[in-house]
């Protein structure tokens, strides 16, 4: 049976998780009360904005200066093993995201995870979807630079070449929801949808914005694509 995917410019989809594809800002912003409080500090809406899309190691950062007198990697796993047991729980997911992952899937189109959570977080997310949808999952302990360094989506971008080597950037889509997320898709030069949730992102020429994924196609994501290999990609995000 011919591939779906084979005539398609589109070949793989990047997905963000945290507000892409799940709505887990509430449960990280509620981990983060909790864990300044316990030490004696408050935290604010405008600081839990500052932390949406960064990298957990910024995040735990800025935690510090709160006043919570842990080491990074302490900060890190409490707050991980938090929004483990709130998803466990309850899943929440956004609007669209698990119909276009199996729109994506029926039609042969790869897709990789570019998430800022750890590894645990990450797998727990995508052992409750009822498919396998995610071919490459990188996760924020495995790049050496988070997001908004672009490192994340170039790495997703190599190892789904592993398996298809004239696959490039300009067969990827990412989608994101956060300023730092989108700041890294761009920056990686794929073609990039924001979809904002928490934080609010204006209108910008380096992106398309998008209200929702709700009733979102494959064909919606193609089209945005440029019809021809850029100039010095022509097999990758490095030439």
């Amino acid at each position: 049976m011919p591939n779906p995917a084979a005539s398609s410019p589109l070949k793989a989809v990047l997905w963000d998780m945290d507000g892409t594809i799940v709505d887990t800002e509430p449960y990280w912003i509620a981990a983060e009360h909790a864990l300044v409080e316990a030490h004696g500090g408050t935290w604010s809406h405008d600081q839990a904005m500052q932390l949406v899309g960064q990298s957990l190691t910024f995040s735990a950062g800025l935690l510090q200066q709160a006043g919570v007198e842990l080491e990074i990697r302490d900060i890190i796993d409490t707050l991980t093993d938090q929004v483990i047991n709130s998803v466990r729980q309850e899943v929440p997911w956004r609007p669209g995201a698990r119909e276009l992952l199996e729109e994506l899937h029926l039609a042969g189109v790869r897709c990789a995870l570019v998430t800022m959570s750890e590894g645990p977080m990450a797998r727990e997310v995508v052992a409750s979807l009822p498919r396998p949808y995610f071919e490459v999952l990188v996760t924020g302990d495995t790049v050496t630079q988070g997001k908004p360094h672009p490192d994340a989506y170039l790495t997703a971008v190599e190892l789904l070449q592993e398996s298809d080597p004239d696959l490039g950037i300009h067969h990827c889509v990412a989608l994101e929801d956060s300023v730092p997320g989108v700041a890294a898709a761009v920056a990686s030069g794929v073609t990039t949808v924001a979809v904002p949730h928490i934080v609010p992102l204006p209108e910008h020429h380096s992106y398309e914005l998008w209200d929702t994924l709700s009733g979102r196609s494959i064909g919606e994501l193609a089209a945005l694509l440029p019809t021809a290999a850029p100039a010095g990609f022509p097999g990758g995000p490095r030439g």
